[in-house]
């Protein structure tokens, strides 16, 4: 999600108005787009950055995106716009994934600690091999980054899975 809130912000940012508080820019606000066509709605406002969902994708974007309309929000871009982004987002997200979700590679947990190595990719079914032993993953549950291949769980969470799948055997 990250990647997406950087990319998206970065895409908008270069034709978005200066920063400033828009009291339109709120949770079930209608966001339009530059030839006054409805883009989505504000899902929800979190700090700096607006989540608008199209129907097709759920767009994190920054406060300073936005534009003051008669309608309501702007942006500088088309729903079709903003949809083809996000999936240019999540496309390049799921390659880098692929890449590197294989057999071996270092895992590391959300909180930054080591939790062991991929044992194995069948499909979206992967086996994390952790010193304590094995835990049964989906895809889903990975994110690449630039810092390597990262589960989307704690240690703890991961030691607690690990422990409840011995606890059943």
């Amino acid at each position: 999600m990250k990647l997406a809130k950087m990319a998206v912000a970065t895409a908008l940012a270069f034709a978005a108005t200066p920063a400033f508080a828009n009291p339109q820019v709120v949770a079930g606000a209608t966001v339009y787009g530059p030839e006054g066509n409805e883009v989505g709605t504000i899902d929800a406002v979190s700090g700096e950055v607006a989540s608008v969902n199209t129907g097709s994708h759920v767009a994190p974007l920054p406060m300073n995106a936005f534009g003051e309309g008669e309608q309501g929000p702007t942006i500088t871009v088309t729903k079709a716009q903003l949809d083809e982004m996000m999936a240019a987002i999540e496309a390049e997200a799921a390659a880098k994934l692929d890449a590197a979700l294989v057999e071996g590679a270092a895992v590391t947990s959300v909180d930054g600690q080591s939790v062991g190595t991929i044992a194995s990719v069948e499909g979206d079914n992967v086996v994390l091999e952790n010193e304590a032993g094995p835990v049964a993953l989906k895809r889903e549950h990975f994110v690449a980054s630039e810092n390597g291949l990262t589960a989307r769980f704690t240690a703890e969470q991961i030691a607690q899975a690990i422990a409840s799948s011995q606890a059943g055997a």
